[in-house]
């Protein structure tokens, strides 16, 4: 038995990497291998990025791309589109207006605001199958994935340590944990993930949660803030409006067995209310959640366990 872990910073965060393997130095160094060049293909914010190729030909030409980014511009533009959806991949241009998380964020004119509202419409991005090619209809469009990237990444190294043999590993891309196998050190196998509180600093955990073979996707209006006039404005956008969403959650975090299922959930589902939020977690999207509102109050699904 081999265990060992590696830390790195990519994506504008930490990733933490865990793997049990007979030789897991070397799986962890095809993994960040695999970080690495998912971040140089799918960023929004590098010129160069295959991603960004699409952006650039907004309104010119469609732009072929492989498999892998097609799939999830493919697998984002499905969930955009749906009526009650809060996710929408196409809403880069109010991304980077706004650049919160950003040391050149600003608080745009309502004008411009009005202006950037009629080139977000997910259904002006046109998909071709056969050609694999991404068309963004309108010029002045672009796709941000942030909201599903690091879940399909995860997903993704998963795979890759089970296709591999390992007999046990976890990927943790701050917020968004991934776990299969036995956790070390706990007779139960199950890993415990901590559930940041939205209302400390990072490290203060409000429950942790108790999983197997589960992903855990957490998303806040805590993580990245911009003070403007005496106001603090979140970096989760209302496609509606053009502002931060307006929503009575600080926090909300699906348990799911993808980790890619648990990015669209928390995205989709995070302008509602939190008893709807929780009625729609078990109905609708068949996982398991926990949220936190902005009045300090926490409620979780029948299916989640704490740790006492």
């Amino acid at each position: 038995m081999e265990i060992d872990k590696r830390r790195l910073y990519l994506m504008g965060t930490v990733i933490e990497l865990w793997v049990d393997h007979d030789h897991s130095e070397q799986l962890l160094d095809q993994a960040e291998e695999m970080l690495i060049d998912y971040e140089r293909r799918f960023s929004a914010n590098d010129a160069s990025s295959d991603l960004m190729r699409i952006n650039q030909q907004a309104g010119h030409a469609p732009v072929s791309v492989r498999e892998d980014l097609f799939e999830l511009i493919q697998k984002g533009k499905e969930q955009s589109i749906l009526r009650d959806s809060y996710l929408n991949i196409a809403i880069g241009p109010l991304i980077q207006e706004w650049r919160v998380g950003f040391k050149d964020a600003k608080f745009p004119t309502d004008g411009r605001i009005k202006q950037l509202l009629t080139v977000i419409d997910p259904r002006y991005i046109t998909l071709d199958d056969e050609r694999q090619s991404v068309f963004l209809e309108k010029k002045g469009m672009a796709i941000d994935l942030g909201a599903l990237a690091k879940g399909y990444f995860a997903d993704k190294v998963i795979e890759f340590f089970k296709r591999r043999e390992a007999r046990a590993g976890l990927i943790d891309l701050g917020g968004n944990v991934l776990t299969f196998g036995d956790a070390p050190n706990h007779a139960d196998g199950k890993w415990r993930v901590a559930i940041q509180n939205p209302f400390l600093p990072r490290g203060h955990s409000a429950a942790i949660v108790l999983v197997k073979n589960q992903s855990v996707v957490t998303s806040g209006i805590y993580e990245r803030r911009f003070e403007w006039q005496g106001k603090s404005y979140h970096h989760i956008f209302d496609s509606e409006t053009g502002y931060p969403l307006q929503s009575e959650l600080a926090s909300l975090t699906v348990i799911s067995d993808e980790s890619l299922v648990g990015e669209i959930w928390t995205t989709r589902l995070f302008g509602k209310k939190a008893v709807t939020v929780i009625r729609e977690l078990r109905t609708v999207a068949g996982g398991e959640g926990l949220v936190i509102t902005t009045d300090g109050q926490l409620a979780h699904t029948e299916g989640v366990v704490l740790e006492d």
